[in-house]
């Protein structure tokens, strides 16, 4: 059965930087593919490659049902769209980039998914946030307090955690290997 890797972790943790490292390392040929996500912020607006849509598009789309996942985040909607159920259904391994608020949901709609969190120290994100500069100094602090908060009471059977302190080829490593490993399994 094919795998909905659903990464999670406090924005800052790289999340978008060791899913662009995957996506390099990852053999063409292996059956797995990179969920676009839609997002009501502008393109340009750093991080992700990802679908810049208004608030009234987005809810447009939604109550059309384009979505497979969708939440409300930092005055933010994010969603997934319905291809990944395709993908899955033809057995096609999926890595999406979550949310740790919408992983009981996903949880509930998907019994292959493996959520992996990606972990790094509180100073480590905070000098991250402030790097790229979207956040004021409150808002910095609210995203490290939530990150905090968050870390200690995600629950799943098949959570997978990678530490990001460090280089991103440690964690990136650490993530292909889980993601091929469980591909590999599906072909044996």
């Amino acid at each position: 059965m094919a795998k909905l890797f659903y990464i999670i972790g406090a924005s800052g943790a790289g999340k978008d930087s060791l899913i662009d490292y995957v996506r390099q390392k990852i053999p063409a040929d292996a059956p797995v593919v990179f969920a676009q996500r839609t997002i009501t912020r502008a393109a340009d607006a750093g991080g992700e490659n990802h679908l810049a849509i208004s608030t009234q598009e987005f809810l447009k789309r939604q109550s059309l049902g384009e979505f497979a996942m969708s939440w409300y985040s930092h005055d933010t909607y994010y969603a997934i769209p319905n291809k990944i159920d395709d993908w899955l259904t033809d057995g096609i391994h999926v890595v999406v980039n979550g949310s740790r608020e919408y992983l009981q949901q996903a949880t509930q709609k998907y019994q292959n998914l493996v959520p992996i969190l990606i972990c790094v120290d509180p100073e480590i994100l905070a000098a991250r946030l402030f790097a790229r500069g979207r956040e004021s100094v409150l808002q910095v602090s609210r995203r490290i307090a939530q990150a905090i908060r968050f870390e200690g009471n995600i629950h799943h059977p098949q959570l997978q955690l990678i530490n990001n302190n460090d280089a991103l080829e440690s964690a990136g490593d650490r993530l292909v290997q889980i993601i091929l490993n469980t591909a590999q399994e599906r072909c044996a």
